[in-house]
């Protein structure tokens, strides 16, 4: 069974930065693409970034050159980097590993950007 913990969000001024961690349990992290996805409050949920197994990272648009995605493997930890922050950013954000056959998901964490 997989779970992943990721870290506090929090509230953060328009054009501030803050990182979320998300730690996972179980050796199938290695082998497992990583990413994260955010909700706003009446939008559907989306894939903000993506890393592989081997590290290869894809962005949505709104969020390329302001967001890292990166991962720990000794730490089975991924990241998210966030610089630039502005209200739109507001959202739950969620872990997610991704397997073939099904995602697993963290429990969220709350982003909140105030202008």
């Amino acid at each position: 069974q997989v779970q992943l913990v990721e870290s506090r969000g929090g509230l953060v001024q328009a054009g501030g930065s803050l990182r979320l961690s998300c730690a996972a349990s179980g050796s199938i992290f290695l082998f497992a693409d990583m990413g994260w996805y955010r909700q706003a409050p009446g939008k559907q949920r989306e894939l903000v970034a993506r890393i592989t197994s081997g590290g290869s990272t894809t962005y949505t648009d709104s969020v390329k050159g302001r967001f890292t995605i990166s991962r720990d493997n000794a730490k089975k930890t991924v990241y998210l980097q966030m610089h630039s922050l502005g209200p739109e950013d507001t959202a739950v954000y969620y872990c997610t590993l991704i397997l073939t056959m099904a995602n697993y998901w963290g429990q969220g964490t709350q982003v909140t950007v105030s202008s």
